[in-house]
């Protein structure tokens, strides 16, 4: 920053120096002092005042330069509010608290972008090694003349993890594909059990729905959410019994498979978790359950999760009442 800058910077200062300047001139001119000391005082004030200039020009120069140079060579740079010296001035001590604010924040936002990032990746190859299974599983079953209801399960399969994948790489933008109208409830529970039929078939798998409702949420994305929680009972507990009840706003899914250990309850939402049954059976992205209550959340519907280890696993779904919040259905 060149001087004539800081200058321009400073035309309030400049205008009041100026004021004081002139004042204390008018002070000594009405004392009746010589006019030589008149003088004296008026180069005196302006001398003092451009070294006072100079000065503080000097020291926000250098201090800028410093800064400059350490910008330089930070290859994070959003960092640099973590560098600036605690200041004495009270007014700078403002603007270093609104900067070290805005610090954390940044950090706070590249940190939780490089997490998603990371899981992304990370489920990305798990979703890779996952997909070989269905397709090494279709190449074998077309290698031996297998049975049509084979390949169609593999290819379910195949089709179930890749349409996961999509919705995970979308949620991001959730609500620009979100669209909400007033669903048959019994329908969308037909239409999830009639896609998944294949795999429920060759689990042993029995699903009875009762009840009816009409609700207002996104069909697609309830239909996915259904789904997800079929395809873990054909996974994790064959030969059990899906009960699907239906009310008023609300849709209840229990299986008397398994359960699910009550010190793992509160994280088989979490992403990334697989637990111990996923673990045992090495076939757990742990980003199924996840999925489902993101979308849950950007649906504004409340899931409740309730499981008893070697009796049942029940899903708890209640959705909005007709005024669905402005904010989503803004983007419908």
């Amino acid at each position: 920053m060149s001087f004539w800058e800081y200058l321009e910077s400073k035309a309030i200062t400049l205008c009041a120096g100026g004021i004081g300047i002139l004042y204390l001139v008018l002070v000594a001119w009405l004392c009746e002092l010589p006019f030589s000391l008149l003088l004296i005082c008026l180069f005196s004030g302006i001398f003092v005042f451009v070294i006072y200039l100079l000065f503080t020009w000097h020291r926000t120069n250098r201090r800028l330069c410093l800064l400059q140079n350490r910008l330089g060579t930070m290859s994070e740079k959003y960092l640099i509010g973590e560098t600036f010296t605690r200041p004495r001035d009270a007014v700078e001590l403002q603007y270093y608290l609104l900067m070290q604010e805005i610090s954390r924040s940044a950090i706070g936002a590249v940190e939780k972008a490089r997490t998603e990032q990371q899981n992304y990746c990370e489920y990305v190859e798990q979703w890779v090694h996952e997909m070989k299974t269905p397709l090494t599983a279709c190449s074998l079953i077309l290698a031996n003349g297998g049975e049509s209801f084979k390949l169609r399960r593999e290819l379910r399969r195949a089709d179930n993890l890749t349409e996961t994948i999509l919705t995970y790489a979308r949620m991001r933008t959730a609500e620009k594909d979100t669209q909400i109208s007033l669903v048959d409830l019994r329908a969308v529970c037909d239409q999830a059990v009639r896609e998944e039929m294949e795999l429920l078939i060759a689990a042993g798998i029995c699903v009875l729905i009762e009840g009816y409702s009409q609700v207002y949420t996104d069909p697609k994305l309830l239909v996915f959410i259904l789904k997800q929680l079929l395809i873990n009972c054909a996974k994790y507990c064959p030969n059990c019994r899906i009960q699907m009840e239906l009310s008023e706003n609300r849709l209840i899914l229990e299986d008397n498979g398994p359960g699910i250990p009550a010190h793992e309850l509160r994280r088989v939402t979490e992403c990334g978790f697989t637990g111990s049954l996923g673990r045992s059976r090495g076939e757990s992205t742990g980003m199924g359950l996840y999925i489902v209550s993101q979308l849950c959340r950007n649906l504004n519907i409340r899931m409740e999760l309730t499981s008893e280890e070697g009796l049942y696993t029940r899903f708890v779904f209640q959705f909005p009442a007709s005024t669905f919040p402005a904010s989503i259905l803004q983007n419908c």
